[in-house]
């Protein structure tokens, strides 16, 4: 979570203007002590304008101009001369509404600020020489340069902005497009591996009870064929059980835990599994305990189903083992076997619902590890060698910037 900066903590622009009015404060020659005070208010307000609402529209930074066009020929007034060094604070108000204001209000304050220079001119005290007639042309067409120049950067930095504003409305119109997209074609695929799944049982079912139709008076049919109707009921029911937990969305109630233990826990729940299979479980976990906030029951739930398909997946005599790696910024969980591997043709699909190569699988486990994953802010991904076997990867982050990446998931990174 990034802090905001106190809004009345000093900016360095801030540090630039008062050195600048220090500066002609201290090193001007032409001392002048109403004209010292008016610097010092004028440089009050340039830094306080940012900081203050009222300033904050168009009409505000035009009004904050004209202030400091009025900060500005008082200060040049009470020098008593206007060709001293106290021209260069004219430069302030045009700079000002050359950055902040459109081409108009640019121009308007470059004359108003040229206007109030020349107006000197009425005061009879103020001796006009040719040199000044000079330095006086000179300084209003600089003024008129410095003022466009400055609106020109302005400009161009402002198109910037506003097209970046613009690339990134539309590529978050363009993602919110795709999540529908890709919304609807996992729903569309849902539907169908679910229509698929449910037409076998319907389809067992029908034929049961043709058959308890055709076979009146015989007992020992019907019973059977009732017998397969209830099981396949049962099944249908399983599955949109399942179906329904895969669909709903998850809650995740993240606490900090150990999760060595949770690895312990779930090995050891899967024991007599991999005894009756003949596979032997290893274990090489970070030592001592590992605390870290996750949701300790989908967790479980996704480390069950991975090391249930690696036991599942493995031939007597071989070995699944289990590793846990922590750093400071992230935790991984490896489960790797040694069975016979997953085609490279499937790799795109084993985290698809429905998507299975087993006779009687569904199809929704890995999908739902895939999910309790993502909600965890984390990634999975898998590698795989027929023949050779299988390693999954589950990288989970530690803290707030771990968590910063959530990985798009790749038909090798998931």
């Amino acid at each position: 979570m990034r802090l905001r900066k106190p809004r009345w903590l000093l900016r360095f622009e801030d540090f630039v203007w008062l050195t600048l009015f220090s500066a002609l404060a201290i090193f001007n020659t032409e001392k002048n002590y109403p004209a010292i005070i008016i610097l010092v208010v004028l440089a009050i307000f340039q830094v306080l304008e940012p900081r203050m609402k009222v300033f904050g529209s168009a009409r505000g930074q035009a009004v904050a101009s004209a202030i400091k066009l009025l900060l500005a020929w008082l200060l040049v007034g009470y020098a008593d001369t206007f060709t001293g060094h106290y021209y260069e604070i004219l430069f302030v108000p045009v700079i000002s509404a050359a950055t902040t204001l459109g081409l108009a209000g640019t121009f308007a304050f470059i004359l108003l600020t040229c206007g109030s220079y020349l107006s000197f001119l009425l005061f009879p005290h103020f001796p006009l020489t040719q040199e000044d007639i000079n330095i006086l042309t000179l300084r209003c067409i600089f003024l008129f340069v410095v003022g466009f120049l400055v609106y020109q950067q302005a400009h161009g930095k402002r198109e910037e902005m506003t097209r970046t504003e613009e690339a990134a409305r539309n590529l978050r119109k363009a993602e919110a497009s795709l999540r529908r997209s890709e919304r609807l074609a996992a729903l569309g695929q849902l539907t169908a591996g679910l229509a698929h799944e449910l037409r076998n049982p319907l389809g067992t079912i029908k034929a049961s009870a043709d058959m308890m139709t055709t076979s009146a008076g015989k007992p020992e049919v019907m019973a059977e064929m009732a017998g397969y109707i209830s099981s396949e009921v049962d099944r249908t029911n399983a599955l949109i059980s399942r179906f329904l937990d895969f669909a709903k969305p998850l809650e995740l109630h993240a606490a900090v835990a150990d999760l060595n233990a949770l690895v312990d826990e779930v090995l050891n729940q899967l024991q007599p599994l991999a005894e009756r299979r003949g596979v032997r479980l290893d274990r090489r976990l970070s030592g001592g305990s590992l605390f870290f906030p996750f949701d300790q029951d989908l967790l479980r739930l996704a480390l069950l189903n991975l090391i249930q398909n690696a036991v599942q997946a493995s031939q007597p005599g071989k070995r699944v083992s289990v590793e846990v790696e922590a750093t400071p910024a992230r935790v991984a969980i490896r489960v790797i076997d040694e069975g016979s591997g997953i085609a490279a043709e499937h790799l795109e699909s084993i985290f698809n619902p429905f998507f299975t190569t087993k006779p009687d699988g569904v199809g929704l486990g890995l999908a739902l590890v895939a999910k309790i994953v993502d909600e965890h802010q984390g990634r999975i991904s898998v590698r795989s060698e027929v023949g050779q076997g299988t390693t999954f990867e589950v990288t989970l982050p530690r803290s707030d910037e771990g968590a910063a990446t959530q990985a798009s998931r790749t038909p090798e990174e998931v």
